[in-house]
This record gives C-alpha cells, sequence and structure tokens, in this order.
C-alpha cells in the first residue's frame, strides 16, 4: 500500500510546481538593474539623456504622409512661373517653308511630286500652273541624290528599322541605333511615310521640325509632321516622284 501511494503524492508534488511556475509566469518580476557604461548608449539614442528634450506626442504636429495634389488652376500658375531656363528653346521654322499655293511652271503634269533639294521645297503639281508647295529637309553633304520613282507603300505612323549600313556609320561616332523603334511621337520617321520605289528612302515626317529648310538626313525627304499628313491625303500608291 506504501508503494501506491508515493507515486501519488509524486505526482501532486508536480501538479503544483507546476501549477506554481504556471503562477509565476504572470507575477511581478523585480526590475533589471543595467550597468551606466552599459545602458549610457542607448539612453542617448532613446532621446531621454540629459541636455535633449524630446518633444511630447500630444504637442507633436501631425505630419502629412502624402503630398495633396497640386489643382488644375496651379498647375497652370506653376508652368506660367516655371523658370525661363527650364524651358527648351528650339528654332523657329522660316515661313518660307510652311505650305502655301504657288505658280509652277515646269514640266510634270499634275499629280506629280517634285522635290528641289538645293532650295528644300516638295512641290506637289496641280492644274493651271499651281503647286502647292512645302518646306522639307533633304539629304546633308555625301547623301544627295536625284531620279525618278513611284510611290511604292504609304504607312501612318511607321516603324523604324535603320538600315546596317546606318547603325554602323552612327555607332563610329559613338551614337548607337536601336535596330527596331515602334511608330509614334519618338520615332524619326514621324507620322505619315510614302515610300518610294524600291530603295530605301522615304517622304516622311519628322520629330524634329525645326530641321526643315536645312540638309540634315541621310537621304530622305523630311517634312513636318502636319505636312507630311496633308501630303499623305492627296496623293496615292503609284503616284510619280522627281527628285533633282
Amino acid at each position: 500500500m506504501k508503494t501506491f501511494l508515493f507515486p501519488l503524492f509524486g505526482a501532486a508534488a508536480v501538479l503544483a510546481a507546476g501549477a506554481a511556475n504556471a503562477n509565476d509566469r504572470y507575477a511581478e518580476r523585480p526590475p533589471v538593474v543595467v550597468s551606466p557604461d552599459l545602458s549610457a548608449p542607448w539612453v542617448l539614442q532613446l532621446g531621454h539623456a540629459p541636455g535633449i528634450v524630446r518633444q511630447s506626442r500630444q504637442e507633436a504636429q501631425p505630419q502629412r504622409r502624402y503630398r495633396r495634389l497640386a489643382e488644375p488652376d496651379q498647375l497652370r500658375t506653376a508652368a506660367v512661373q516655371a523658370p525661363a531656363k527650364r524651358m527648351v528653346m528650339r528654332p523657329q521654322i522660316d515661313p518660307i517653308y510652311l505650305p502655301q499655293e504657288v505658280a509652277y511652271d515646269g514640266p510634270q503634269k499634275p499629280g506629280t511630286i517634285v522635290i528641289d533639294t538645293r532650295e528644300n521645297f516638295l512641290y506637289l503639281v496641280g492644274k493651271n500652273g499651281k503647286a502647292r508647295r512645302y518646306g522639307v529637309g533633304t539629304g546633308k553633304p555625301g547623301f544627295e541624290w536625284s531620279g525618278t520613282h513611284k510611290v511604292t507603300n504609304k504607312r501612318v505612323w511607321p516603324d523604324w528599322r535603320p538600315p546596317a549600313v546606318m547603325i554602323a556609320r552612327e555607332a563610329a561616332k559613338g551614337r548607337y541605333l536601336p535596330t527596331y523603334l515602334a511608330g509614334g511621337m519618338e520615332n524619326p520617321l514621324g507620322a505619315r511615310a510614302l515610300y518610294l520605289g524600291s530603295t530605301e528612302y522615304r517622304i516622311h515626317g519628322t520629330n524634329q521640325p525645326w530641321t526643315i529648310g536645312g540638309a540634315v538626313s541621310s537621304g530622305c525627304i523630311r517634312m513636318r509632321n502636319e505636312d507630311v499628313v496633308d501630303l499623305y491625303e492627296r496623293v496615292n500608291v503609284g503616284t510619280t516622284v522627281v527628285v533633282m
């Protein structure tokens, strides 16, 4: 009988000790005392060291996590008041290169496109001795050419695949061209393109309208976007193009 009671009393003791330990878990512990030489650096970081005054949470002003977006009127005012040095000024095109109707007494029949690379004009020959004239950019020195071709294709916002010789030529100058560029405002072919014969030359728009009137291209005929759109609507595939 004694051997039977001993395990019971032993189990009861273990349970009592466990209960005491559980109660101790929630009992108030004595404060931890840290040596001053160890606690000084942490006190400084927390801002409680002598001489450091820390603003209370009640006194602290709430800070906006996000700035409020400017109203449209504020945006317009900011744009007007923007310093001039931040604005990129582009040369203005000479009015002589804007579209206009002029007299034409050349040999080409109405509907023909005539490009004068010396004066940098493109003529769309009309009837009754008239022509519609546009300013153009033409081939820079070393890239001039002349000849007669047909418009073999027309494209809206054409993509650009620079010829391999152009990529190599520009790379030698330290300027690296993409092998492909989708159509869009940043594309150097601009809003429209008229393809000439089987050549790599085109009559096309530009993202640099201030260059119109100069010898600036690698042989293509460059027009302002609004002008090439106008020309595009007036001519068809099969139109004769004479480059002089």
